[in-house]
């Protein structure tokens, strides 16, 4: 992992439908090495995998919902079983275990008040290891993001494109 994979994930995290080409000429370096890199960071694990992002909105998802969840029995294989649960349903986007305080907290969309009520039954009521569920609803989305912070790229690391051309 050098300045130039740095720079790239960074790229690619703005805007992946970037053309390996407009990436090649954008940090200065051939097309086959452009590509070479991005496959292995690929192959690597750092880029997970590449999606498009919509506007809920326009596909009528217009209630998130952010969702704690305690349970009674917090053994694991109680949290394995609810986790695996939850992260099935289709409604929820991100899942965390989290400490202290609930035992879960999702980040669910859904078209409205009733789709939420039809999750929670899914989800929650039928459960009889879900001791309490607190939920609060977006009333606007200030801000929502993707990427992941990167380490800077130093000053003295910019040699490296020069070096790296070919690599």
């Amino acid at each position: 992992m050098d300045a130039i994979d740095l720079q790239l994930l960074d790229a690619l995290q703005h805007d992946a439908s970037q053309s390996n080409q407009a990436l090649a000429e954008r940090f200065g370096l051939s097309p086959a090495t452009c590509l070479r890199r991005v496959r292995r960071l690929h192959e690597g694990g750092w880029i997970a995998r590449e999606v498009a992002l919509l506007d809920p909105q326009r596909v009528g998802a217009l209630l998130t919902a952010v969702i704690e969840i305690s349970l009674d029995r917090q053994d694991a294989a109680a949290l394995d079983a609810f986790e695996a649960r939850v992260v099935a349903d289709e409604a929820v986007q991100q899942c965390y275990r989290v400490s202290p305080g609930p035992d879960f907290v999702l980040v669910a969309t859904v078209r409205d008040m009733p789709g939420y009520q039809a999750l929670a039954q899914r989800l929650f009521t039928t459960d009889a290891n879900v001791r309490n569920v607190k939920a609060f609803f977006s009333v606007k989305r200030a801000k929502f993001d993707t990427r992941v912070p990167l380490p800077p790229v130093t000053p003295s690391e910019p040699s490296a494109v020069a070096s790296s051309r070919d690599s």
